[in-house]
């Protein structure tokens, strides 16, 4: 059966609220306002790579909401599983974003609780959503909103595993929502849903109290569990404005580890969606060159590293960018100042 989505992500949406350049939230007056949220910045990045996306949410049935949806259109992802609530204390979740500069760090301050998305149930939607997707993608901020919400995603890892979708997670642990070890205890309960596993080294630490270097705690997951593909984002910040981005790969296929030279110097404009933006570039080439693990990485190191670049949450760059930032990157000649 021809499946209508190459991906669908199940992920609350959330209004961005930031001041701009490097004021403070404690003393601007102005705020920029955005949409963002983990598994919409995916489901964004891999539509603008060229896949057919949707994202699976719950929004206030109000002008919030419907400048929500209009952001997640503009971006090409669907909107055929969106679900609105209509109560009175309908609202969307917000986050206040502050740029960092040397010494100071980036800070958020999160105002996400009793939002629509955490009444969102597998009830909202018919049995063909199960069918509908070759890949089905959520991460452990949504398991971390609340029980309705955990008990939603888990059973739709369940019910579109049954369908044959492959299912991709992101730990994605945020200790404003959980600790390490509520994070590892639930995580530890789907990951024998799981078939691409998203982790990083420092989480994997954290969460799952894994040790050794990050190829040895890579291939433990494999062992545990029936994932087949483990993905490690390894992020050095030297300051606010300058990381060096790489990663590695492991696939139980080919029992081979997949890595290539770091993106260094990055000139970071808003590092926020960063990591969604390598998950991104790793599900399209997983998606669109099924083996080639080699390709997704590079397609997931470079859509990380030009989202640095990018201010907001969401990417904006098309598979030609990528592809070209790609050359560029493996290139050791000299290289054109600008591209015109």
């Amino acid at each position: 059966m021809e499946k209508e989505f190459d991906l669908l992500s199940l992920g609350e949406v959330l209004l961005r609220l930031s001041p701009p350049s490097n004021e403070r939230l404690m003393r601007g007056e102005i705020f920029q306002k955005q949409v963002g949220g983990a598994e919409l910045n995916v489901v964004s990045g891999v539509a603008l790579l060229g896949l057919r996306t949707g994202i699976i949410s719950k929004l206030p049935d109000n002008d919030i909401g419907a400048y929500a949806k209009n952001r997640i259109r503009f971006c090409g992802v669907s909107d055929d599983y969106l679900v609105y609530d209509d109560t009175n204390d309908a609202r969307l979740g917000v986050y206040y974003y502050e740029n960092g500069a040397q010494p100071r760090k980036p800070r958020i301050v999160y105002d996400r609780m009793h939002t629509s998305m955490n009444k969102i149930k597998t009830g909202d939607f018919d049995q063909f959503l199960y069918q509908s997707a070759k890949c089905f993608h959520t991460s452990g901020i949504t398991l971390a909103l609340g029980e309705q919400c955990c008990r939603t995603a888990i059973e739709m890892m369940k019910r579109f595993k049954e369908q044959g979708a492959k299912i991709s997670f992101d730990v994605n642990f945020r200790v404003n929502l959980w600790s390490g070890a509520q994070a590892g205890a639930c995580i530890e309960k789907i990951l024998p849903y799981v078939d691409w596993f998203f982790c990083s080294e420092d989480t994997a630490r954290l969460t799952f109290g894994k040790t050794g270097d990050v190829r040895n705690m890579m291939k433990s997951f494999k062992e545990e569990y029936p994932v087949s593909v483990v993905a490690s984002t390894q992020r050095i910040v030297h300051s606010p404005k300058v990381h060096t981005f790489g990663s590695v790969i492991y696939s139980r296929d080919t029992d081979r580890y997949y890595e290539e030279e770091p993106y260094r110097n990055i000139e970071v404009v808003d590092r926020i969606g960063s990591g969604d933006a390598y998950i991104s570039g790793v599900l399209y080439g997983l998606l669109s060159e099924p083996g080639n693990y080699q390709r997704a990485l590079e397609y997931g190191n470079a859509a990380s590293a030009v989202k640095n670049t990018i201010p907001g949450d969401l990417p904006s760059s098309n598979l030609d960018e990528i592809e070209s930032i790609i050359l560029a990157h493996k290139s050791t000649g000299p290289q054109l100042e600008m591209k015109r």
